[in-house]
């Protein structure tokens, strides 16, 4: 049993890293590989493989998501090199749950595949904590988005890929994302008021990591 229940309608924290704290995204293809399967994996009918849809895109798909429906709505994500965070609401009963199995499946089997090793990629089932305050949900996009300020990601294992995340589509207009921010953005006059908001935020969280249990335990040692 699930420590943490996962309820249609809430917002989630869904996070994890790489066994033995193991670099995860090796390259700039197998970080793209892994955003592909949120959004390829983001649906209620079964589906096929990542490459089989790519050609299915091609031909003009008559069934879209906004048809079949989705599992979750991605709120906030970032992707480093030994793991990853992702601000989730879930749209479907038990969405999160078959979201990250399709994911941690296929992304494991693709990286196994591509370097030739075998056996677990990540640390366990993925963590999840609920997001219980409107207050936790921004400064969680502020952590998330900026994530790898946070860490301070600078050393060379990191340079082996370049982070990413979504503060990009929340704080330029201009970039396309997979992201569902309203919820976010609404609550700030502009985008600017929200980019200062979260650095602010950043700041914050990192001075006192140490009280925010499910960030700081698992992932800022």
């Amino acid at each position: 049993m699930r420590k943490t229940p996962l309820i249609t309608g809430e917002y989630y924290h869904i996070y994890n890293r790489g066994v033995d704290k193991r670099v995860t995204f090796m390259d700039e293809y197998d970080i793209q590989r892994f955003y592909d399967s949120l959004e390829e994996f983001n649906a209620l009918d079964p589906i096929g493989s990542i490459y089989e849809n790519s050609f299915i895109k091609k031909l003009g798909s008559p069934t879209s998501k906004s048809e079949t429906g989705v599992l979750v709505s991605l709120v906030a994500h970032c992707a480093n090199p030994n793991h990853y965070h992702l601000l989730l609401k879930q749209e479907a009963d038990n969405g999160i749950e078959k979201l990250m199995q399709r994911v941690g499946t296929g992304y494991t089997k693709y990286i196994n595949n591509k370097y030739k090793r075998t056996g677990a990629l990540f640390q366990g089932k993925y963590k999840s904590v609920h997001i219980d305050s409107n207050e936790y949900l921004l400064h969680l996009s502020a952590y998330i988005n900026l994530n790898d300020r946070a860490h301070q990601l600078g050393s060379p294992t990191s340079k082996l890929v370049r982070s990413r995340s979504s503060w990009g589509e929340y704080t330029n207009k201009g970039v396309k994302g997979i992201c569902e921010k309203e919820i976010i953005l609404e609550q700030f006059r502009n985008r600017e008021e929200y980019k200062e908001f979260a650095l602010s935020s950043l700041e914050s969280i990192v001075q006192r990591k140490a009280d925010l249990e499910d960030i700081a335990d698992f992932l800022l040692e």
